[in-house]
């Protein structure tokens, strides 16, 4: 299921195009779209987005009854996730490695390819995250209050992960 996982991921995040996918404004397509698009069975899509601890994809339906999915954030390609600002809880996390501790004192987190940084509300949901890269994992506390305070935006996708623009390095603590 993790093949299945990361080729959802591709064609609901990244490279809707190279499986014949064309998303709507807010990163929706239709289940029966991407059904046949990849090649899959219902009871195997269905596995994927029960099964996935961070809840990456999302289900619902159009105005006409039409059952839907799209990726609940992470998202390099242009799409509205109607995401509205909210308050922050005083600290998240950032879960990386230590070769890339000095960039991040350098200048901070930044979204890179995707629309905003993913910070967790946990230390541990944060620690798994930092864990799929190779080298030994940090978690960086962000002060989100103080960074609210200062006027930075966040926002809580579907999934619980909280996103924001960037976290400038004088907020961040190891």
């Amino acid at each position: 299921m993790v093949s299945l996982s990361k080729r959802m991921s591709l064609a609901l995040r990244h490279a809707p195009e190279r499986f014949g996918l064309v998303l709507d404004a807010g990163g929706w397509v239709t289940v029966h779209e991407i059904l046949a698009a990849l090649s899959i069975s219902r009871a195997d899509l269905d596995a994927v987005v029960a099964g996935n601890d961070k809840q990456r994809f999302a289900i619902g339906r159009d105005d006409a009854g039409a059952e839907r999915i799209r990726a609940s954030q992470g998202h390099s390609i242009t799409v509205d996730l109607d995401l509205v600002a909210q308050p922050p809880p005083p600290r998240l996390y950032h879960g990386t490695t230590a070769t890339a501790l000095d960039s991040i004192n350098a200048t901070g987190l930044h979204r890179g390819r995707r629309h905003h940084v993913h910070l967790s509300a946990d230390a541990e949901t944060a620690r798994r995250v930092g864990a799929r890269r190779a080298g030994a994992v940090l978690v960086l506390t962000v002060d989100a209050h103080a960074m609210a305070h200062d006027g930075h935006l966040f926002y809580r996708s579907a999934n619980g992960v909280w996103l924001t623009d960037a976290v400038p390095a004088r907020y961040l603590r190891d």
